[in-house]
Protein backbone atom coordinates (compact mmCIF):
# COMPACT_ATOMS: atom_id res chain seq x y z
CA UNK A 1 0.00 0.00 0.00
CA UNK A 2 2.76 2.46 0.72
CA UNK A 3 4.09 1.71 -3.02
CA UNK A 4 0.85 3.22 -4.01
CA UNK A 5 0.26 6.17 -1.47
CA UNK A 6 3.94 7.29 -3.22
CA UNK A 7 2.60 7.33 -6.49
CA UNK A 8 -0.85 8.85 -5.98
CA UNK A 9 1.49 11.72 -4.13
CA UNK A 10 4.16 11.61 -6.70
CA UNK A 11 1.18 12.04 -9.43
CA UNK A 12 -0.13 14.66 -7.61
CA UNK A 13 3.08 16.87 -7.52
CA UNK A 14 4.09 15.78 -10.94
CA UNK A 15 0.50 17.83 -12.16
CA UNK A 16 -0.64 21.23 -10.88
CA UNK A 17 -3.13 19.75 -9.07
CA UNK A 18 -0.98 18.92 -5.74
CA UNK A 19 0.23 22.59 -6.27
CA UNK A 20 -3.22 24.45 -6.97
CA UNK A 21 -4.40 22.17 -4.00
CA UNK A 22 -2.20 23.50 -1.04
CA UNK A 23 -1.79 27.00 -2.33
CA UNK A 24 -5.19 27.44 -2.45
CA UNK A 25 -5.46 26.54 0.78
CA UNK A 26 -2.54 28.38 2.39
CA UNK A 27 -4.77 31.55 0.63
CA UNK A 28 -7.82 30.60 2.50
CA UNK A 29 -6.26 30.15 5.38
CA UNK A 30 -3.97 33.41 5.56
CA UNK A 31 -6.97 35.29 4.37
CA UNK A 32 -9.07 34.24 7.13
CA UNK A 33 -6.08 34.32 9.56
CA UNK A 34 -6.06 37.78 8.46
CA UNK A 35 -9.65 38.67 8.37
CA UNK A 36 -10.38 36.85 11.83
CA UNK A 37 -7.60 37.02 14.16
CA UNK A 38 -5.38 39.97 12.79
CA UNK A 39 -7.98 42.30 11.80
CA UNK A 40 -10.28 41.71 14.65
CA UNK A 41 -7.61 41.73 17.19
CA UNK A 42 -8.69 37.99 18.56
CA UNK A 43 -6.36 35.47 19.42
CA UNK A 44 -8.31 32.69 18.08
CA UNK A 45 -7.73 30.31 15.37
CA UNK A 46 -11.07 28.77 15.17
CA UNK A 47 -12.60 30.89 12.84
CA UNK A 48 -9.88 30.18 10.51
CA UNK A 49 -10.89 26.66 10.21
CA UNK A 50 -14.49 27.14 10.35
CA UNK A 51 -14.24 29.38 7.26
CA UNK A 52 -12.22 27.28 5.13
CA UNK A 53 -14.03 24.66 5.77
CA UNK A 54 -17.61 27.04 4.87
CA UNK A 55 -15.81 27.41 1.60
CA UNK A 56 -13.04 26.10 0.78
CA UNK A 57 -13.81 22.36 0.82
CA UNK A 58 -16.55 22.71 -1.14
CA UNK A 59 -14.20 23.78 -3.92
CA UNK A 60 -10.95 21.76 -2.84
CA UNK A 61 -12.50 18.50 -2.33
CA UNK A 62 -13.91 18.03 -5.83
CA UNK A 63 -10.68 18.91 -7.43
CA UNK A 64 -8.44 16.79 -5.48
CA UNK A 65 -10.66 14.01 -5.34
CA UNK A 66 -11.48 14.15 -9.38
CA UNK A 67 -8.93 12.24 -11.21
CA UNK A 68 -8.53 9.15 -8.23
CA UNK A 69 -10.39 6.86 -9.91
CA UNK A 70 -12.11 8.66 -13.08
CA UNK A 71 -8.85 10.08 -14.52
CA UNK A 72 -7.57 6.61 -14.73
CA UNK A 73 -9.84 5.23 -16.09
CA UNK A 74 -10.29 8.10 -18.73
CA UNK A 75 -6.74 7.57 -19.71
CA UNK A 76 -6.65 3.82 -19.78
CA UNK A 77 -4.16 3.24 -17.07
CA UNK A 78 -6.58 1.84 -14.68
CA UNK A 79 -5.40 -1.32 -15.78
CA UNK A 80 -2.17 -0.99 -13.98
CA UNK A 81 -4.97 -0.41 -10.56
CA UNK A 82 -7.00 -3.60 -11.53
CA UNK A 83 -3.52 -5.69 -12.10
CA UNK A 84 -1.74 -4.52 -8.69
CA UNK A 85 -0.60 -6.93 -6.17
CA UNK A 86 -2.26 -4.75 -3.55
CA UNK A 87 -5.95 -6.17 -2.79
CA UNK A 88 -7.97 -3.22 -4.09
CA UNK A 89 -9.23 -1.90 -0.21
CA UNK A 90 -5.71 -1.64 0.05
CA UNK A 91 -5.69 0.65 -3.34
CA UNK A 92 -8.84 2.42 -2.43
CA UNK A 93 -7.47 3.00 1.04
CA UNK A 94 -4.51 4.17 -0.58
CA UNK A 95 -6.08 6.82 -3.07
CA UNK A 96 -7.65 8.29 0.31
CA UNK A 97 -4.97 8.67 2.47
CA UNK A 98 -2.79 10.36 -0.45
CA UNK A 99 -5.71 12.38 -0.95
CA UNK A 100 -6.01 13.51 2.43
CA UNK A 101 -2.34 14.22 3.33
CA UNK A 102 -2.51 16.92 1.02
CA UNK A 103 -5.31 19.09 3.28
CA UNK A 104 -2.85 17.63 6.35
CA UNK A 105 0.05 19.50 4.90
CA UNK A 106 -1.41 22.60 4.66
CA UNK A 107 -3.08 22.48 8.32
CA UNK A 108 0.30 21.61 9.73
CA UNK A 109 1.59 25.11 8.28
CA UNK A 110 -0.91 26.76 10.46
CA UNK A 111 1.20 25.97 13.53
CA UNK A 112 2.77 29.37 11.50
CA UNK A 113 -0.14 31.42 12.20
CA UNK A 114 -0.09 29.80 15.92
CA UNK A 115 3.58 31.03 16.10
CA UNK A 116 2.45 34.26 15.07
CA UNK A 117 -0.25 34.87 17.84
CA UNK A 118 2.74 33.42 20.59
CA UNK A 119 3.99 37.12 20.14
CA UNK A 120 1.52 38.48 20.95
CA UNK A 121 -1.23 36.65 23.20
CA UNK A 122 -1.10 32.66 24.00
CA UNK A 123 -3.81 31.20 22.10
CA UNK A 124 -5.87 29.21 23.65
CA UNK A 125 -3.83 25.70 22.76
CA UNK A 126 -6.67 22.86 23.10
CA UNK A 127 -9.09 24.58 21.24
CA UNK A 128 -6.93 25.04 18.88
CA UNK A 129 -6.03 21.07 18.82
CA UNK A 130 -9.56 20.49 18.58
CA UNK A 131 -10.35 22.27 16.03
CA UNK A 132 -7.69 21.09 13.82
CA UNK A 133 -9.27 17.55 15.00
CA UNK A 134 -12.67 18.35 13.74
CA UNK A 135 -11.48 20.01 10.47
CA UNK A 136 -9.31 16.99 9.39
CA UNK A 137 -12.01 14.03 10.71
CA UNK A 138 -14.62 16.62 8.28
CA UNK A 139 -12.35 16.67 5.33
CA UNK A 140 -11.89 12.86 5.39
CA UNK A 141 -15.96 12.29 5.14
CA UNK A 142 -16.23 14.94 2.21
CA UNK A 143 -12.42 13.22 0.85
CA UNK A 144 -13.67 9.46 1.38
CA UNK A 145 -17.43 10.73 -0.68
CA UNK A 146 -15.17 12.36 -3.36
CA UNK A 147 -12.82 9.08 -4.14
CA UNK A 148 -16.32 7.23 -3.60
CA UNK A 149 -17.27 9.62 -6.78
CA UNK A 150 -14.48 9.10 -8.58
CA UNK A 151 -15.34 5.25 -8.92
CA UNK A 152 -18.69 6.05 -10.32
CA UNK A 153 -17.58 6.94 -13.50
CA UNK A 154 -14.59 7.71 -16.20
CA UNK A 155 -15.30 11.33 -16.30
CA UNK A 156 -13.51 13.59 -13.36
CA UNK A 157 -15.93 16.79 -14.74
CA UNK A 158 -18.82 14.24 -13.46
CA UNK A 159 -17.26 13.18 -10.60
CA UNK A 160 -16.04 16.38 -9.33
CA UNK A 161 -19.97 18.10 -9.90
CA UNK A 162 -20.85 15.25 -7.90
CA UNK A 163 -18.51 15.16 -4.84
CA UNK A 164 -19.21 19.32 -5.08
CA UNK A 165 -23.30 18.89 -4.70
CA UNK A 166 -22.43 16.68 -1.78
CA UNK A 167 -20.25 18.84 -0.04
CA UNK A 168 -22.51 22.05 -0.80
CA UNK A 169 -25.66 19.92 0.51
CA UNK A 170 -23.76 18.93 2.99
CA UNK A 171 -22.94 22.43 3.99
CA UNK A 172 -25.05 24.96 2.72
CA UNK A 173 -28.26 23.18 2.53
CA UNK A 174 -29.31 22.75 6.16
CA UNK A 175 -28.19 26.09 6.90
CA UNK A 176 -30.52 27.61 4.58
CA UNK A 177 -33.45 25.32 4.98
CA UNK A 178 -34.15 25.14 8.86
CA UNK A 179 -35.81 21.62 9.23
CA UNK A 180 -32.69 19.84 7.67
CA UNK A 181 -29.70 21.47 10.05
CA UNK A 182 -30.19 18.29 11.73
CA UNK A 183 -27.87 16.81 8.49
CA UNK A 184 -25.30 19.55 8.40
CA UNK A 185 -22.20 18.34 8.64
CA UNK A 186 -20.79 21.77 9.13
CA UNK A 187 -23.33 21.99 12.06
CA UNK A 188 -21.29 18.76 13.90
CA UNK A 189 -18.52 20.41 13.20
CA UNK A 190 -18.41 23.59 14.93
CA UNK A 191 -18.54 21.28 17.80
CA UNK A 192 -15.19 21.03 17.95
CA UNK A 193 -14.64 25.09 17.46
CA UNK A 194 -15.68 25.10 21.05
CA UNK A 195 -13.21 22.75 22.40
CA UNK A 196 -15.75 19.83 22.63
CA UNK A 197 -14.99 16.31 21.00
CA UNK A 198 -18.46 14.77 20.51
CA UNK A 199 -18.10 11.06 20.23
CA UNK A 200 -21.20 10.93 18.74
CA UNK A 201 -20.00 13.41 15.65
CA UNK A 202 -16.18 11.28 15.83
CA UNK A 203 -18.50 8.17 15.07
CA UNK A 204 -20.22 10.38 12.12
CA UNK A 205 -17.77 11.08 10.14
CA UNK A 206 -15.50 7.94 10.57
CA UNK A 207 -18.00 5.81 9.71
CA UNK A 208 -19.37 8.27 6.87
CA UNK A 209 -15.63 7.61 5.46
CA UNK A 210 -15.12 3.71 6.32
CA UNK A 211 -18.93 3.52 4.30
CA UNK A 212 -17.81 5.31 1.59
CA UNK A 213 -14.32 3.33 0.99
CA UNK A 214 -15.69 0.34 1.61
CA UNK A 215 -18.20 0.98 -1.26
CA UNK A 216 -15.82 2.11 -3.67
CA UNK A 217 -13.72 -1.24 -3.17
CA UNK A 218 -16.76 -3.16 -3.74
CA UNK A 219 -17.54 -1.25 -6.96
CA UNK A 220 -13.71 -1.22 -8.00
CA UNK A 221 -13.56 -5.46 -7.33
CA UNK A 222 -17.04 -5.79 -9.69
CA UNK A 223 -15.03 -3.94 -11.88
CA UNK A 224 -12.25 -6.16 -11.52
CA UNK A 225 -14.19 -9.40 -11.71
CA UNK A 226 -15.64 -8.49 -14.62
CA UNK A 227 -12.43 -6.97 -16.98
Amino acid sequence: MGAVIKKELRNYFLSPIGYIVIGIFLIAFSSFFYLTTIYESRADLTYLFYYTALYGLMFITPLLTMWTFAGERKTGTDQLILTAPVGMLGVVVAKFIAALLLIIIPVIFTLMYFGILCFFEVPNIPLYLTSMLGFILLSMAYISFGVLASSLTESPIIAGILTFAFVFAATWIPLLVESLSGLSLMDKFTSFLYGQIDIATVILFLSITILCILITMIIMQRRKSIK
